[in-house]
This record gives structure tokens, sequence and C-alpha cells, in this order.
């Protein structure tokens, strides 16, 4: 199905290649967010997550996309609560229009999320996989990229993480943000321009 998604900032994440746009609507106290990643070699899986409650991996609310043993590509939601092994589980906060895609090697998540009332930011923490067996996803390479893969978002434009803030660029003068196309096979190849604007 041919589906745009547009959104007010985005960063390239400092660690593991990956992607993050985002807009935060204090509205309504919700963050719609597409998290793009390469899974790790043999891998199956990428995850973004939120820690509510520290800016490690435990405690984090974790959103995955991942191949199931069918073929098929899959989002579900996680706590990690353990380094050894993930819950599949509701998370701590609301989660909304929760979807996955692949393309060009890469796969996305897509999702809106509930944060807290009147945050100015927030703990990320993103990851890279590993193999999926019998449905579950298996541990991530312990590289040190995968082990500083965490950060600060600002809510409002910015926050990279690990080595600093990744500023995000002003919207253009249509107002239309950033534009996640699905089916765009140059969607990349735009991407790679424009991030040489916001390398941190």
């Amino acid at each position: 199905m041919f589906t745009n998604k547009v959104y007010a900032n985005c960063i390239d994440l400092p660690y593991l290649g990956a992607y993050l746009h985002y807009t935060y609507n204090a509205s309504n106290s919700s963050l719609a967010i597409a998290y793009l990643a390469a899974p790790a070699p043999s891998g199956e899986w990428v995850s973004w997550a939120i820690n509510p409650v520290g800016t490690g991996m435990i405690g984090a609310q974790a959103l995955m996309a991942l191949k199931l043993d069918d073929g098929s590509l899959a989002a579900k939601t996680y706590n990690c609560n353990s380094y050894m092994a993930i819950t599949e589980s509701k998370l701590s906060f609301e989660v909304w229009d929760l979807s996955a895609d692949q393309e060009n090697g890469m796969m996305r998540v897509f999702a809106s999320v509930e944060v807290p009332k009147n945050a100015t930011s927030v703990n990320q923490v993103w990851n890279v996989g590993g193999t999926v067996i019998t449905n579950q996803p298996q541990i991530h390479p312990l590289a040190p990229a995968n082990r500083e893969a965490k950060g600060k978002l600002m809510l409002n434009g910015g926050g990279g993480g690990g080595m600093g803030p990744a500023t995000a660029p002003a919207p253009g003068p249509s107002n239309d943000g950033w534009r996640v196309n699905r089916n765009d096979a140059g969607f990349f190849m735009s991407l790679i321009f424009f991030i040489g604007v916001i390398m941190v």
C-alpha cells in the first residue's frame, strides 16, 4: 500500500547507522516516530526504545521490527528487563499505529507513543540484532557501538545521544516537514544527501 508519513524532525543517530524521524505533539503528549536501521550482519531485527526509568537498556520499553519464522516482518513491543533476554509485553505507556516494513536492506518501525505530560526530553535506546529463533529475538552484538547506542532525545528537535546532540533541520518553506514514503525506492538516496547537512 502506498503510504506517506511526514515528520517535523529528522536526526541521524550517532551509532549503528540508524535514523530517527519524529514529531512531538504537546496537545496530547504524544510522539510519532519512524526508526530506520539495517540489522546486524545475518541479523533479523532492529529496535528503538524509550527508557522511562534510566538511561540504558534495563527498563527500556522497546518497539521492534523483526523477521518471523515464516519470513514475514512484524512490529512488536518488548520490556527490556534483562541483559540476556527480553519479554514481549504491553509497554508502560500507550502505543498506537505500530507497524514495520523493510526496504533496501533497512528495517523501519513506525509508531506513536505516549510521553509524560510537559516533558521536554526522553531517554532513548536503540539497537540492531541479532537472529530471531522461534519468533524470539536473540541478543544483539556486544560491540562498543551497540553498547553506546543510547542518549537523550529533545522532543522539540535534536539530541542524538552518545556523541552529543544532532540538530534537526528546520522545516522548509512548505512546512511539510520530513516525509517518509514507504514505497519510494529513492528515499534513502535522498536521506544520504540530507544527512550531510545534519552530521553530528
